[in-house]
């Protein structure tokens, strides 16, 4: 997983309540092989960003010239609801979006963000419809998110404090997994064991 200290990227506004995960990721994309110069990021909101011909629509936010850079969405309220598809994630990661901001998201998608390298801000719904209009009236807005500080900055704006679960936030910034953080306590989890064997040794018999 890449490491997560702070990015800082333009910002797409995206409106709609209740985008599930089918619309972030269409299933029959889920065949897709995830490598060899394919990757997710060619379908995220695929069924809305293009028509059945498969040419862009140009009303959609993410095919507009002012927000095709963009690396991070504002959404709204309950954003990556429905089923539990880790693809989803990937869609983003592989578009190069590192964090999404909203008011909810589903349980699974926020937990997804956070095991796959983006991180999921929760801001009030008040803060995220005045982001959003911000966007749309100043196209090309850049959001900082600083994990380190656990602030979200908005260029010529104002900051918001947000929060992460502290255990994924030392994954993100060290940028590893579960796994890889087990191992990065290698040398205390063998110094238990001696000591515990030494301290109880009958029960190493």
């Amino acid at each position: 997983m890449e490491k997560f200290v702070a990015f800082t990227a333009v910002a797409a506004p995206y409106e709609p309540e209740n985008v599930d995960t089918d619309q972030i990721l269409p299933a029959r994309f889920l065949k897709m092989p995830r490598g060899g110069g394919r990757h997710y990021g060619d379908f995220l909101f695929n069924d809305l960003r293009r028509g059945d011909d498969g040419a862009e629509r140009p009303e959609f936010v993410l095919n507009r010239p002012e927000f095709r850079a963009a690396r991070i969405l504002v959404g709204n309220a309950n954003f990556g609801c429905g089923s539990s598809r880790e693809g989803a994630v990937y869609a983003f990661l592989d578009a190069g979006f590192r964090s999404v901001v909203a008011p909810s998201f589903g349980d699974i998608f926020f937990n997804n963000c956070l095991k796959n390298g983006i991180v999921p801000v929760r801001l009030d719904a008040a803060s995220c419809a005045a982001l959003r209009a911000r966007l749309v009236a100043r196209p090309g807005t850049e959001i900082a998110v600083d994990l380190e500080a656990l602030e979200l900055r908005v260029a010529d704006g104002p900051t918001h404090r947000f929060e992460v679960d502290s255990f994924f936030r030392e994954m993100l910034l060290k940028g590893v997994d579960e796994v890889g953080l087990t191992i990065g306590l290698l040398a205390e989890i063998e110094g238990f064991e001696r000591r515990h064997h030494a301290a109880n040794a009958w029960a190493a018999r």
